[in-house]
Parts: structure tokens; C-alpha cells; sequence
């Protein structure tokens, strides 16, 4: 499909824009952004990559997720090429070091992804895995950058329930909107209490790499006899399940990285797919629920 098929842009749009996740301040988000880890590290894909990003935008997919560490600032420079002209259209994320999220370096860490970006603010600030820095430090230099207009809300990643728990016992740790976290059928510790406890505190997940990275986790996503039965009951590629599966709620919000345009089609379309119980019930028999804690994946 072509950015000029206008009826089939609509209709994907359209699928999007009822599949959406509230965050705490009361914003709407598509259950389905954009992820951009290693993009912008190779010039030759260059091109590839802002066109695959500026589809995703027109097809509804307006979140798109960064980070100060994707290529040292890189992914930032491709992604403030993907949304000049477009800033208006996007809600932009990026995260910060641990070890620059303390108040002697977060202003000027947000200040140069700003920079990189070429935007004035952020939608979403996160503080990328948790270090060193305590807390309530780090809270701090949030609401400052908030309340200086640089970043409009901000959130972590990589936490656990433990350390959601932490971050909303500190002063103004309740202002936190999300917690980016790795989430797919493969990788379903979360589900055992980090989900339930986000349920309970009406704070969404943001699950990066929800197709899985790679390897034998991304094969058996691809081969499964299950999902390809799903699949072919919907006519759909067995990743687009595995999409659906990771936003079957109203409380995820799946980022996944595309640089084809297929690929960032098919993922824009996994959003137009209601799973019944019984495909849960299915998936749920291959891909069990943990019965006991595990500790956060993290890649």
C-alpha cells in the first residue's frame, strides 16, 4: 500500500483511533506507537528508516519512542528528521541515562535530546533503567523540566513492582504516567504481579519489543502451530497475534520497531484484531501465565 491509497489509510486509522489507552492525565494514546532502538546507526538504511516512521505517523501510529542511548543521540537526529514539519501530529518520547537523571545533569541531558529532536518539549520523559541516583532526585529534576515547559508528563522504564512501589511512595512519585517494560507472549513475567499492580494504580505498561528481539522466541512467535491456526482464521500473519495478544487490554501500550513498509502496515493493522476467549485461552495454553514471580526481563 502507498501513503496515496487515502481509503485504506483511513480505514487503519480508523481501527487505531478506537484502540486506544488512557493515560492517568486523561490522554488518549493508540494501544500501538512506534519504537526506534538501532535506527539511525546506519546511514544507507537512513532514508528506509524516516520513510517507514512518517507511515506509521499518517497511518495513526503517533507515538514514537526514542532514547538518548539508541545510537549516542542518532535515533534522536533520525526521528527529529522523521517529525519536522509533523511535530503536531506526534506524541514524542524519549528517555534519559540513569546516570544523568540525577539535578546536576538532567537539564542538560533533556536539553540536547531536545536539540536532537529539534522540539522545544517532549510529550514524555523517562528515566531509562533505574541507578545510582535516588528517587526522589531524580522526581525532582522531572517536575522541574515539567514545570519549565520542557517535557509535558513524565514515567520510567525497566521497573519492577518493587520499584513502582518505591517511586510512588516518594514525594510526587504519583505524578509518574507509565513504566516502559519488555512484554510479548514470550515474556510474560509482568503478568504475574507488575501488570495487576499498573491495573490497580490505572497507570498503563508500555511494553517495548512486543514481537520479541529475536532469536528462538521470535521463531517460535512466527511458527507456532497455534498462532498460525489464529492467524489463518483471521487472515493475518501470525506476528500481527502476537501484537493483538500484547494489547488485548485497554492498559498496554505496545511500541514495536518496523523499517519496512509492510511491516509497519501489518503492525498498524494488528490493532483492527479482537481476540476472543477462546484464542486467549489457546495462546494462554502455549504461552502459560507465571504461576510464581519472575524477575523483570530486560534486554
Amino acid at each position: 500500500m502507498s501513503l496515496g491509497d487515502h481509503e485504506n489509510i483511513l480505514k487503519i486509522r480508523d481501527s487505531l483511533e478506537k484502540r486506544v489507552v488512557p493515560l492517568p492525565d486523561g490522554t488518549f494514546l493508540p494501544s500501538i506507537g512506534q519504537g526506534t532502538w538501532y535506527m539511525g546507526e546506519n546511514p544507507q538504511s537512513k532514508n528506509k528508516e524516516i520513510k517507514a516512521l512518517q507511515l506509521g505517523i499518517e497511518l495513526g501510529m503517533k507515538l514514537i519512542d526514542t532514547a538518548e542511548m539508541y545510537g549516542n543521540g542518532d535515533s534522536e537526529r533520525l526521528v527529529g528528521e522523521v517529525i519536522k514539519g509533523r511535530r503536531d501530529k506526534v506524541f514524542l518520547v524519549s528517555k534519559v541515562y540513569p546516570h544523568h537523571s540525577g539535578l546536576d545533569l538532567i537539564e542538560s541531558a533533556c536539553e540536547n535530546s531536545l536539540k536532537r529532536l529539534g522540539t522545544d518539549h517532549l510529550d514524555l520523559y523517562l528515566l531509562h533503567w533505574r541507578g545510582r541516583v535516588p528517587l526522589a532526585e531524580t522526581i525532582e529534576g522531572m517536575e522541574r523540566l515539567r514545570k519549565d515547559g520542557k517535557i509535558v508528563r513524565w514515567g520510567v522504564s525497566n521497573f519492577d513492582t518493587d520499584d513502582m512501589r518505591e517511586l510512588l511512595d516518594t514525594a510526587n512519585g504519583k505524578k509518574c504516567v507509565t513504566n516502559q517494560v519488555l512484554y510479548h507472549l514470550g515474556s510474560r513475567g509482568i503478568d504475574y504481579d507488575l501488570l495487576p499492580w499498573h491495573y490497580e494504580h490505572n497507570m498503563p505498561i508500555m511494553a517495548y519489543s512486543p514481537l520479541a528481539q529475536g532469536g528462538s522466541l521470535r521463531r517460535q512467535l512466527l511458527s507456532d502451530p497455534t498462532i498460525i491456526e489464529i492467524a489463518e482464521k483471521y487472515n493475518v500473519q501470525p506476528l500481527q497475534i502476537a501484537l493483538a495478544w500484547t494489547i488485548r487490554s485497554n492498559n498496554v501500550i505496545a511500541i514495536p520497531k518496523a523499517v519496512k513498509e509492510e511491516h509497519v502496515l501489518a503492525n498498524a493493522q494488528a490493532a483492527s484484531i479482537q481476540l476472543t476467549i477462546e484464542d486467549l485461552n489457546r495462546l494462554d495454553e502455549v504461552f502459560p501465565k507465571p504461576t510464581r514471580k519472575i524477575p523483570l526481563d530486560i534486554i
